[in-house]
């Protein structure tokens, strides 16, 4: 297949830098699973804004303070300035934020110092990615491709010319393109625990360390504090960080509140490790008995619900949580436009790193951060569009792929491992 544009991944990175390409352009979207299986649907709490220009500075301090100061400012920057713009372009697709009156409802969470969240329920991302998926699918010029496996790109001279991956039959096949977008997500199924779907490994970030493809901060993971505790097997049930936003706390065995629940997620996240290991458990207790009955069914519905199928009414009781592998800040290293070290290369989302995050994610970051420097590659991209010059004949070897994905899981997690004592010494 030729293409003008592949971008690898259809979570809100991949849909709307396809939807601020140039509509004469022919784009190929390409997904790992069914187009709904992307972690941005499972993003509860909410998309940061810019309140209002007062809040500049405080968005800004908030955010690099999360990150302890190793955020990139300029990236910062871009992304608050940009923050009321994309939400107005959102409220044009359709996507449905909590109103108070004719404003905006605004939410707070952990580490903000005043409400700038916009929501949808509980389930901002659905609301967000789905609203997206459904104005990509009216575009001409977009092929969605589901249960395809980028397993390489095509590559001559630090030049990329799109990519190598196959379907869910493992039949092998290339997409020829002028310009490629990762937009392939976090690294999750990487780990035991992770509230990312499974079948998300980072392999963007395989390809990247093949090619020397310059990273960023692979080893800045961040755990989320509050999962659901099951014995269960698969991906972890997130408790949004708005539900502590709005007043739940964090209980020990006894009933003890042991830390500051607005506090940056790894400041709690390390909190409840320590009371966990104290305490000899597998877990601590989260307590929404502060937040009325009304707005825990009206603003956490399927919070309520997902803990009530499993035996626990938080209207009346705690219920039990763990911290869980959640979000990736490093990845590739890209510049302001989402620009990779390798031409006509872009990555964007979470497994691109910009900066914005540093060491630690402010909550509610990630939806904004992903859209900001997702429509920065498409418009560059459209500013600077050629035509590529690849007419080399492609042979594919599969049998070099023949046990791509534990050499590709095993490379990044040594990669990560590696980045992680070279920190400490």
């Amino acid at each position: 297949m030729k293409t003008d544009i592949v971008i690898v991944g259809c979570g809100v990175a991949g849909l709307y830098c396809a939807l601020n390409l140039p509509k004469d352009k022919n784009i190929v979207i390409v997904t790992k699973s069914k187009l709904e299986k992307s972690d941005s649907f499972l993003a509860q709490g909410g998309i940061c804004v810019l309140h209002d220009e007062n809040d500049y500075d405080s968005f800004f301090e908030d955010t690099m303070k999360a990150g302890h100061y190793e955020n990139n400012p300029d990236s910062v920057d871009i992304m608050i300035r940009s923050s009321r713009s994309v939400i107005n372009e959102l409220v044009s697709y359709g996507v449905r934020f909590e109103k108070d009156g004719n404003d905006f409802a605004y939410t707070k969470e952990g580490a903000h110092s005043r409400p700038r969240i916009l929501f949808h329920e509980d389930e901002t991302g659905k609301e967000i990615t789905s609203h997206l998926l459904e104005a990509v699918k009216k575009l001409p010029n977009v092929t969605l491709i589901e249960n395809y496996t980028m397993v390489d790109i095509i590559c001559k001279e630090n030049t990329c010319y799109g990519i190598i991956g196959h379907d869910q039959n493992e039949n092998f096949s290339y997409i020829l393109a002028d310009y490629t977008m990762f937009a392939t997500g976090g690294i999750g199924g990487l780990y035991a625990h992770s509230t990312n779907y499974s079948h998300l490994t980072g392999d963007a970030l395989a390809v990247a360390l093949k090619y020397d493809i310059k990273l960023q901060h692979i080893d800045y993971i961040q755990i989320h504090p509050t999962t659901f505790y099951s014995k269960a097997d698969g991906r972890e049930f997130l408790i949004s960080e708005s539900v502590r936003g709005e007043g739940a706390i964090l209980l020990n065995s006894k009933g003890e509140r042991f830390v500051n629940e607005l506090l940056p997620r790894d400041v709690v996240a390390n909190a409840i490790f320590d009371e966990m290991k104290k305490e000899n458990s597998e877990h601590v207790w989260l307590s929404m008995l502060p937040i009325p009955e009304h707005e825990i069914k009206t603003h956490f519905p399927h919070i309520y619900q997902h803990c009530l199928e499993n035996g626990y009414d938080v209207t009346k009781e705690p219920i039990p949580v763990v911290p869980s592998q959640h979000y990736f800040m490093g990845g590739i290293d890209v510049d302001r436009y989402s620009k990779t070290s390798m031409n006509r290369l872009y990555a964007s989302g979470e497994t691109a790193c910009n900066g914005v995050h540093g060491k630690n994610r402010l909550a509610s970051n990630s939806l904004l951060e992903s859209l900001v420097f997702a429509k920065r590659a498409a418009l560059q991209i459209t500013e600077l569009y050629t035509p590529a010059n690849f007419s080399e004949v492609i042979n594919i070897d599969e049998n070099q792929y023949k046990n791509y994905k534990e050499e590709y899981k095993n490379a990044v997690l040594m990669a990560i491992e590696k980045e992680k004592r070279r920190n400490l010494q």
